[in-house]
């Protein structure tokens, strides 16, 4: 009968709490252990063999990593075992005459082998940049012999900042699982059936890897308004001017810009040709609108969006941008103005003419 003892028995728990004690730092991508010295009772009297190696476990990200500012996207994020033994050296001077030790190398050798399997894997995802945040905490994902794959990626929810400068981002992913360090045969004696009584302990490391990874957020254009220039008034119409300036990295060609004239507002003129726009240049966008004779003089927000080609010849749609509108009390703008200006100047006039030609019939009559 084979009585097997394992140390470490709850991996994928305390790969858990190491995780949480233990953050990532600048690690390599090399494996790296807690400390292994064996435990004063792991100890059969037969080690016959230190062997090398280990788990190696490599991460790709599936599909493309190229973003928008803005989008929440799931992460695809496989992960392989290129693990190999790369050496192994005898502890003690076997007795070749014995067929008992014979048979337990020949046992404690097929165990080593599972050396390199990486056991209860946990993996988390870190982001340094503040424009890049990680909605998810760690992933389980398994165990994986050597030469093993994952059957399906293990997945993290990323988040982009709308403010994220374009560029390569980078991102860290930490795996942390257990392997087997050493194993012991022992047994009592050989017989025909096998070894009576043996016993095999096993036991298990920590280890740690770290890949690094990047999210790439793309060049492209983003609009603000600069300027914006009306003389509205309730029950009258006019000219809303708007300039708007490109803050993107990317220049824009055939853009216009499209208003949603709401009430108080009507136009038959809500779209405005503002052409090429390169980056930090701004353009002017003209429309003709009427006011509601009802409209209560307040500013007002009218939503735009400006539809252009980018730099790959693509048709895109800009967020929507509001423009910021007052409506002045009815005779208050600048052509109500003009007009009592007007009006004022003609009864001016009349009173001059009307005391001088007071003033002539008075002289005529002395």
């Amino acid at each position: 009968m084979i009585k097997i003892k394992n140390l470490l028995r709850s991996v994928p728990f305390v790969l858990l709490v190491l995780l949480a004690l233990f953050p990532s730092q600048a690690y390599a991508q090399e494996m790296t252990t807690m400390d292994l010295d064996l435990p004063e009772f792991f100890n059969f009297d037969e080690n016959y063999y230190t062997v090398y190696g280990g788990p190696d476990v490599s991460a790709t990200m599936v599909g493309d990593n190229e973003f928008s500012r803005g989008d929440e996207v799931t992460l695809s994020i496989n992960l392989m075992n290129k693990g190999v033994i790369t050496g192994f050296e005898s502890d003690d001077e076997p007795d070749f005459g014995s067929d008992l030790d014979q048979k337990l190398q020949k046992a404690e050798m097929g165990y080593e082998a599972q050396r390199t399997t990486a056991i209860g894997i946990v993996a988390a995802l870190e982001s340094d940049s503040p424009y890049v945040r990680v909605k998810s905490g760690p992933q389980e994902a398994g165990s994986l012999s050597s030469g093993q794959q994952l059957d399906s990626p293990v997945k993290f929810n990323i988040e982009i900042s709308k403010n994220a400068p374009a560029g390569e981002y980078p991102l860290n992913l930490t795996m942390v699982y257990g392997y087997q360090e050493n194993v012991q045969v022992n047994g009592d004696n050989e017989t025909d059936l096998g070894i009576t009584n043996m016993e095999v302990g096993m036991w298990y490391a920590v280890g740690q890897q770290v890949q690094p990874l990047s999210v790439v957020v793309e060049k492209e254009a983003d609009f603000e308004v600069a300027n914006v220039t009306a003389n509205l008034e309730a029950g009258g119409e006019g000219l809303l001017r708007v300039a708007y300036k490109n803050v993107g990295e990317e220049e824009v060609r055939d853009a216009t810009v499209r208003i949603s004239a709401d009430d108080p507002f009507s136009t038959t003129d809500d779209q405005s040709f503002i052409g090429s726009i390169a980056p930090g240049e701004t353009s002017e966008a003209i429309f003709k609108l009427k006011v509601d004779e009802s409209a209560v003089p307040k500013v007002y927000a009218i939503n735009s969006e400006i539809k252009y080609e980018d730099s790959d010849g693509h048709s895109q749609i800009s967020d929507t941008i509001k423009i910021r509108v007052e409506i002045l009390p009815a005779g208050l703008s600048g052509s109500g103005m003009a007009s009592l200006a007007v009006v004022g100047g003609v009864i001016i006039v009349l009173g001059l003419v009307y005391v001088g030609g007071r003033k002539l019939l008075s002289g005529r009559k002395d």
